[in-house]
């Protein structure tokens, strides 16, 4: 049977190395999503692209994938109002656009009472932290952890699914300039691995977790950081 995956943030970095190798496996139509097919900083984007998701694969949508975000600094000092709209727009885009899509998917798949997976792909610094311009992207990705759990724990006995991704810096374009920003070797330096992921190698876990990570991993939240923090 063929099964039916909606993937978003799917233009560049993990997202582009996730359609890629998911695209491969015979029997898998991806829906690979982008902001040109709706923006999920938008009131309503993220029920658009599931309708739009939903029309493209005649009806049915097996997996999610939640992978868009963004990583925008705000410095501590900045005016209250851009601190707090820098807040508002990541929690926006990370979290309530990833929980709303979850929503759609878990509500889809007990109307058809048929199951699914849900895989997040969160971050390291939703156990970590990160700089002390991302306290809200930290915070973000760690709602994005502590949703995936509840999800798991919730809807398991339904067939529902649901595995969280937490890589360190990967070698998209967004990390390239952060760590050229940031010094590169001094950051290399705390990853004992001694380099960043590439985006395939989480594409990799993202794919095994689709497609054939067993049921008794549901609520697994798999780390890929190079032992930069092993928990």
């Amino acid at each position: 049977m063929t099964c039916n995956i909606l993937l978003t943030g799917a233009r560049r970095g993990i997202g582009a190395a996730c359609a890629q190798m998911l695209s491969r496996i015979p029997d898998i139509r991806l829906f690979a999503a982008d902001s040109r097919d709706a923006d999920l900083a938008t009131p309503g984007g993220a029920d658009r692209l599931w309708d739009k998701a939903s029309a493209a694969l005649d009806g049915r949508i097996d997996i999610l994938i939640n992978n868009a975000g963004i990583f925008e600094a705000i410095p501590l000092d900045a005016d209250d109002a851009d601190w707090l709209s820098g807040w508002q727009r990541t929690m926006t885009i990370n979290l309530e656009a990833a929980a709303l899509l979850c929503r759609k998917a878990v509500l889809h798949w007990q109307a058809r009472g048929s199951g699914g997976r849900i895989i997040n792909v969160a971050s390291r610094a939703a156990h970590r932290g990160d700089s002390p311009a991302h306290w809200h992207y930290a915070a973000s990705k760690g709602g994005m952890v502590a949703m995936t759990k509840t999800i798991a724990r919730a809807y398991a006995a339904q067939g529902i699914y649901a595995f969280a991704v937490c890589p360190g810096f990967t070698m998209t374009g967004m990390a390239q300039d952060y760590l050229a920003s940031r010094g590169g070797d001094a950051l290399l330096a705390d990853i004992p691995l001694g380099k960043v992921a590439d985006p395939d190698e989480i594409a990799a876990i993202v794919t095994f977790l689709a497609t054939a990570a067993p049921p008794s991993m549901t609520g697994a939240i798999l780390d890929a950081n190079g032992a930069s923090y092993v928990r």
